[in-house]
């Protein structure tokens, strides 16, 4: 090794201090390019501010500072060209007449306000474009164009340019475009203007002699309350008739059906007292029945409305891959790929189909597919399955089965049958067992009222049963579950973790047996230890590594910078990086280069205890890193809280590394198992279950998606809620894992809150009852208590679960 010849020769090449990209904000490698004081990391960085400097909209750096997007690496030139092809313009275009062209992206790397003026000011980096709608939370991007002066591609080069990639799936391709259903907020609005006037007009009936004097416009007021209680009825409230047809209809009395039974009495009640008897009848009472019910389940509808949770494989995969005929490419879309077709498949690209390489070396990383954190090696002739991304440079293999029939997509449809899924939930829920017992009480008193007194007065037959029938309606029970639960949801929510809907509230306040897969669920890429194998490094050499990896990515610099601690940091010149493989430089005067085996065509020892990155040191082998993923900050905590409590298993995919970790981690009476594949951690959660155990299993990657169906709560964990995730009951975001404990508490206590408040309205409504039958309450002392009870039940539930949340996340 030449070392400089004196110390002062060091000094020269190290940099006092550090310098930052003025776009991005990361290190800078070296002070070569810069405009004016302006320094920049890398050339795409440099573009970006040239084209924002040009366009006048260097505002974008006023409002965040170093809030751009880094731009070290590129997209290839032809990586877009599958937009060109009509069937996949059709797929993504939303609108199009006269030229004008409308189409909705989602853009993942939208964070902050400098994003939202950049992207609303994209008409001034390109001409074509007519306007730009940002949606900050969903971070998504609609975009008008001009057909006649841009294209689809060149719109999405564009934002590609300046660092905001649209995420574009197969998805796309393959899903229907989905429409918003405003039904919902319609019936809401038409129940609630309806109940509001008549409201208004039963004012005088209730309280005022004047109508007495006035006999004709009491009439009208009638009339014009029986007008607006049409909609309500017909239309508003046609879910809840719809929803107890279907009860019926599968021989299940659910909740529904005494709701829509007390609708149906009070309005048939409420046109006979006006038409025959010429009374007002209880149209307000109807219209505020169906109006306080519908706010509940608009309510939980917004609630766990943001997020798509029926997600598949094709979220997961590209749209379109390249095909190679007759030496050319073609962009292919990934339902037009059939066997035997010859593949391009490049650096950091999904392998879109299962196939045999037929050139280049393979580094497969299969983590999401198959849980194992280690990279596979293939060679030609070697098999390699969709999914799976290519690490190494750019391979070519020849499909052996198309994309809809290959390993990934089976191990997806495996089990994932969702028919009649909804109906059983209804059934196996508290509230709904509960409202079919409850129905058949309330049946059978109404009738038996309606046998006493025919024997004794006819005329109240009708009289008390429509009272009994009024006063029973359960609108105080399911008005509890449905804001009690949608304000839990959104309280959950705050603290990352979604739910699908309000059924898994009650079911995750039973488990008492949690299963967590391993790699990317319990450990993380943010805690990554690092421990070196070789030849001893002199501080000399720690510096040139440290310099090396200051501006690498997170992954490399952070724990090889921690393993070697604090030392003199050189300039670094002809910096050069491969995302996911290695990075090369010149550091005073040495060659330096860390990267994984693919990095490099010397054959390297192999590793499986962890990833292996290997030291080259002016072409001189040194020794390797080996990266183990540590456990997620505040895990422990949350197993200690937990462990009298539930039982746990560790059941994944990986290499049996850091058992013994696992093992004090979960206690030594848990089950841990390694290297199971999908079927493995299915047959593991239908035993547990079998033994009467409620369990939920917690896991991010595909090869856990057939485990966290079959569980009772499957919850997915995910670093970014909105991206790519296997279908689940629940996405809980990683960062959160650690308050897993006090989520589940949360929902415990939710639990007792809602029986202790379903106690007290059953009581309720039985003490009505009793009354009702004796025919000391009429109908319309039963319209006036039946709403204010259940707002009073709904303002409890609220006030408690409210000072539970606080008290725990406190």
């Amino acid at each position: 090794m030449n070392l400089p010849k004196t110390a002062a020769d060091k000094e020269l090449h190290i940099l006092s201090d550090s310098v930052n990209c003025y776009h991005c904000g990361e290190i800078c490698p070296d002070k070569s390019l810069h405009i004016e004081e302006k320094y920049f990391c890398c050339h795409g960085c440099m573009t970006v501010y040239n084209l924002l400097n040009d366009a006048g909209l260097c505002n974008y750096y006023t409002l965040n500072e170093k809030s751009g997007i880094n731009r070290r690496t590129h997209a290839r030139k032809e990586k877009f060209a599958f937009l060109e092809d009509d069937k996949v313009q059709q797929s993504l275009i939303n609108f199009k007449n006269e030229g004008q062209v409308h189409v909705t992206f989602y853009i993942p790397s939208i964070h902050c306000s400098s994003c939202l003026y950049l992207l609303e000011n994209l008409h001034i980096l390109h001409k074509g474009i007519v306007r730009t709608d940002v949606q900050f939370l969903k971070k998504e991007v609609s975009i008008v164009f001009d057909e006649r002066q841009t294209t689809l591609r060149k719109v999405v080069e564009t934002l590609e340019d300046i660092g905001y990639e649209p995420y574009i799936s197969l998805q796309n391709l393959s899903k229907k475009k989905n429409k918003v259903d405003k039904s919902l907020i319609y019936r809401l609005g038409i129940a609630g203007f309806a109940f509001g006037n008549i409201m208004l007009l039963s004012v005088p009936e209730y309280f005022s002699d004047d109508l007495q004097q006035e006999a004709y416009l009491g009439l009208i007021f009638r009339y014009i309350s029986f007008a607006l209680a049409l909609p309500v009825f017909f239309y508003s409230a046609k879910i809840y008739f719809k929803s107890a047809w279907k009860g019926i209809q599968h021989k299940h009395l659910n909740i529904d059906i005494p709701v829509a039974l007390a609708i149906l009495v009070t309005f048939v009640r409420s046109v006979v007292d006006v038409f025959v008897y010429n009374t007002a009848g209880y149209f307000d009472s109807m219209a505020g029945i169906v109006f306080f019910m519908l706010i509940g389940r608009a309510i939980q509808n917004k609630t766990y409305g943001q997020l798509s949770f029926d997600r598949d494989y094709t979220d997961y995969f590209p749209i379109s891959a390249t095909v190679l005929k007759e030496g050319k490419e073609y962009p292919t879309p990934l339902p037009d790929i059939q066997t035997g077709d010859l593949l391009l498949v490049h650096s950091n690209e999904l392998l879109p189909a299962d196939g045999i390489v037929s050139k280049g070396k393979a580094e497969i990383d299969y983590s999401f597919v198959t849980g194992e954190s280690i990279p596979v090696s293939k060679e030609i002739g070697e098999l390699v399955y969709a999914g799976g991304k290519q690490l190494g440079g750019a391979i070519e293999i020849i499909t052996s089965k198309p994309v809809a029939q290959s390993y990934l997509t089976g191990l997806w449809n495996k089990n994932y049958s969702d028919e009649f899924e909804e109906i059983e939930e209804n059934r196996n829920s508290f509230v709904h067992k509960l409202g079919r017992n409850f129905t058949w009480v309330v049946l059978l008193i109404a009738f038996v009222s309606a046998i006493y007194w025919w024997f004794y007065n006819p005329q109240l037959i009708w009289t008390t049963v429509t009272a009994v029938l009024i006063i029973a309606c359960p609108c105080g029970l399911l008005l509890t579950y449905t804001f009690t639960n949608g304000y839990l949801i959104r309280l959950l929510g705050k603290h990352g973790l979604y739910l699908r809907n309000s059924f898994v509230i009650e079911k995750l306040s039973k488990v008492n047996y949690l299963v967590f897969d391993k790699t990317g669920t319990l450990t993380s890429t943010e805690n990554i230890s690092a421990e070196f194998k070789g030849v001893e490094l002199s501080e000399y050499e720690k510096s040139l590594v440290n310099s090396l990896a200051k501006p690498s990515i997170q992954s490399i610099k952070y724990p090889i910078r921690s393993l070697l601690g604090n030392t003199r940091i050189f300039e670094v010149h002809q910096f050069s990086e491969e995302s996911g493989l290695g990075a090369t430089g010149e550091v005073d005067k040495h060659w330096v280069q860390i990267g994984t085996a693919p990095y490099f065509e010397n054959k390297l020892p192999k590793e499986e205890n962890g990833t292996a990155l290997y030291l080259f040191i002016d072409r001189e082998y040194k020794g390797y890193f080996i990266l183990r993923q540590g456990l997620r900050t505040g895990i422990s905590e949350m197993f200690n809280h937990l462990k009298n409590k539930i039982k746990f298993a560790l059941i994944s995919g990986d290499k049996p590394i850091q058992k013994t970790l696992f093992h004090d981690l979960l206690g030594s009476d848990s089950e841990i198992r390694f290297e199971q594949k999908p079927d493995d951690k299915l047959n593991f959660i239908k035993m547990a279950q079998q033994k009467g155990n409620t369990v939920a299993m917690i896991g991010d990657g595909l090869n856990d998606g057939v485990a966290l169906k079959q569980s009772d709560v499957g919850i997915c964990l995910a670093e970014d809620i909105n991206n790519f995730s296997p279908s689940a009951d629940a996405i809980l975001s990683g960062k959160e894992l650690r308050n897993l404990d006090k989520l589940i508490a949360l929902a415990q206590k939710n639990r007792l809150i809602i029986r202790s408040c379903f106690a007290f309205s059953v009581s309720y409504n039985l003490i009505g009852i009793y009354f009702a039958v004796q025919g000391l309450l009429s109908p319309l002392v039963c319209a006036i208590l039946m709403p204010a009870s259940t707002l009073t039940i709904v303002l409890i539930t609220f006030l408690t679960s409210s000072f539970w949340a606080k008290k725990l996340f406190s």
